[in-house]
């Protein structure tokens, strides 16, 4: 980077990278650096080199075939050469002034025309359609964020329902661009589902998933790419009944059925040891199987697993917890004291338990699942007198107030676990 005086002022003289020859016809630039003084021109120089790369990188991002590629060119050409872009019909009603700049900027290094600075500082580059199918390609960048940290089946299953909504609605409406939905499309989409609802026996909650996950890709995309559209995603949703409730398994049925001699024989070891560690603990049977080695501390002295977000998502901030072990789930981690690798980030792990109980006669009713003996530990601690604070804490809830302290023991977490224990 050379630094030269010209006159009065010193200017950055430097070659043209190849990359940007193809936008930039000069071979060398020089650029004024506005100023008498050496020491303010090599401040400066940094910054003026800095701000043409951002003009050729724009400029050059222009020759795309990509229509939002190139529009985003105009709207950072634009931004580079001090102005906002707008659409051509805006850019005419600017003040006189402001007009007169635009045009200005227009002009290439001859005082010609520029097509591609017109096409950014006077609007010439219409913005692209954006259709349902094409936000939700453009939502798994945009949602970034909310990808972070999960596990490939979450990741799976975060994706499914977002690309199950879209494929519904485009079923539906067509693959329609975001600025032309209409109200009555989406009141399309909703009668859509209210005779599935009728005709499949499907449950209001189904229906409304569809419509929260496909409008958070449209309202992600919309938001993110500063389309400024007023999405008709309001007052759409259906009525829910009362949600319905898993039943506990009874103390009676866990210690006279499913811990009977020889009842779970059959069910392969990994699956059987996370339903025996699940009895007194209550995790959840994801948390459960994705505990890693280190998780499971059996020679501390008071033995214990940790729930961790470790190659994983927990559900909540406050799922991040440990559990005291007593009774048969201490049992169940000494048989499987390294975890349950066939269960790791393997989805199949309930509807494999919950087939086999089926088909033994270990459902205490139809409506009992695996996750049943989460709400029977509960029920089991309720009933000794366990304090709320030390339920939400072992379970990983929120407190409905404020948080103090850091909570019971891990000796007293174990004297309240080992009342309850089978």
């Amino acid at each position: 980077m050379t630094i030269t005086k010209r006159g009065s002022s010193y200017y950055l003289r430097k070659r043209v990278p190849r990359r940007y020859q193809s936008v930039e016809s000069r071979g060398v630039v020089w650029i004024s650096l506005h100023t008498d003084s050496e020491t303010v021109a090599k401040v400066k120089a940094p910054a003026a080199w800095s701000h043409l790369i951002e003009g050729w990188e724009a400029r050059l991002a222009g020759d795309t075939s990509d229509a939002e590629r190139r529009f985003d060119a105009a709207r950072e050409l634009a931004a580079v050469r001090g102005f906002r872009y707008l659409p051509f019909d805006k850019v005419a009603d600017l003040p006189i002034a402001e007009l007169r700049a635009r045009l200005d900027a227009a002009k290439g290094r001859d005082g010609e025309p520029d097509t591609r600075e017109a096409a950014a500082v006077l609007g010439g580059t219409a913005e692209p359609a954006i259709t349902v199918t094409r936000a939700l390609d453009l939502f798994w960048t945009l949602a970034k964020d909310k990808s972070l940290g999960k596990s490939a089946d979450q990741l799976r299953r975060w994706e499914t329902p977002r690309k199950k909504a879209v494929a519904n609605f485009v079923a539906v409406v067509g693959d329609k661009p975001l600025a032309e939905i209409s109200g009555d499309d989406m009141l399309d989409f909703r009668q859509w589902w209210t005779e599935r609802l009728e005709s499949e026996g499907l449950t209001p909650n189904s229906a409304n998933k569809d419509l929260i996950h496909l409008g958070d890709v449209m309202k992600t995309v919309n938001k993110m790419k500063r389309l400024g559209l007023v999405l008709p995603l309001s007052d759409l949703s259906f009525k829910e009944g009362e949600a319905k409730q898993r039943p506990p398994f009874s103390t009676a049925w866990i210690t006279e059925r499913l811990l009977a001699p020889g009842a779970l024989d059959g069910l392969n070891t990994e699956a059987r040891c996370v339903v025996l560690g699940m009895v007194n603990t209550g995790y959840r049977p994801s948390e459960g199987a994705n505990l890693l080695p280190a998780h499971i501390r059996l020679a501390d002295r008071v033995p214990h697993i940790s729930i961790e977000p470790a190659g994983r998502q927990l559900k909540s901030a406050y799922a991040r917890r440990i559990i005291p072990l007593a009774g048969v789930s201490l049992e169940a981690f000494k048989e499987c004291p390294k975890g349950f690798p066939r269960y790791r980030d393997n989805a199949s792990l309930s509807a494999t338990v919950n087939k086999f109980l089926r088909e033994r006669g270990l459902m205490e009713s139809p409506d009992h699942v695996l996750y049943s003996l989460r709400h029977s530990f509960e029920d089991r601690m309720l009933n000794a007198g366990i304090d709320d604070r030390i339920r939400r804490d072992l379970f990983g809830h929120r407190l409905t107030r404020e948080r103090y302290g850091k909570g019971a023991s891990l000796d007293h977490l174990a004297e309240c676990i080992q009342r309850v224990a089978l």
